[in-house]
C-alpha cells in the first residue's frame, strides 16, 4: 500500500505534467495544492524531495513556482515510490537498492517465505517499473472523461 505522501507526490507531479503540456508555466505551491487536493504544508516537504531528486525545478520571482523538468514519459512511478516511501520490497532480502539479510533466516536459497514473496514481488516490480507519469496522466484524463456528463 502506498502512503498518503506518495499519493500526494504523484498527484502533484500529474498537475505539473499537465501544466507543462498546457502552457509550460511554473505553478505556485498554492495552485498545486488546490489542483492536487494535497494539504499545502504537507506538499512543501514533498516538493522539496522531488526537487532534490531532479524531477522538478523551481523559479523565484513574480512568475516563480515549481515546474516539471523531465519528460513525463521518463519518470517511472517506481522511482517516485522509492523516493518518497523507500524500498518497495516486502522483505529486506528481496530489495535491490536496500538489500539486508533477514536476521532470522538460516538459508535464503531454501527460505519458503522469500520464495513466495519473491515471485509476487518480481511481478509487481516489473509492472510498476514499466509505468510512467505519462501513463498516470493518461489514465487520469480517461477517467475524467468518463465521469464528466
Amino acid at each position: 500500500m502506498i502512503t498518503s505522501k506518495t499519493k500526494y507526490a504523484l498527484k502533484a507531479l500529474t498537475v505539473l505534467a499537465d501544466e507543462k503540456a498546457g502552457n509550460g508555466e511554473s505553478l505556485r505551491i498554492e495552485e498545486i495544492a488546490e489542483r492536487s487536493g494535497a494539504p499545502k504544508r504537507f506538499l512543501e516537504h514533498i516538493l522539496l524531495d522531488l526537487k532534490r531528486a531532479g524531477l522538478i525545478g523551481s523559479r523565484r520571482g513574480r512568475r516563480g513556482g515549481y515546474e516539471l523538468i523531465k519528460d513525463a514519459r521518463t519518470i517511472s512511478l517506481a522511482v517516485v515510490l522509492r523516493l518518497i516511501d523507500g524500498p518497495m520490497a516486502p522483505l529486506p532480502c528481496l530489495s535491490r537498492n536496500a538489500y539486508r539479510r533477514c536476521e532470522d533466516c538460516i538459508d535464503e536459497e531454501t527460505c519458503r517465505v522469500r520464495e513466495v514473496f519473491g515471485g509476487f514481488y518480481s511481478a509487481y516490480v516489473l509492472m510498476i517499473e514499466s509505468l510512467t507519469l505519462a501513463d498516470l496522466q493518461r489514465d487520469v484524463h480517461q477517467l475524467e472523461q468518463l465521469i464528466e456528463p
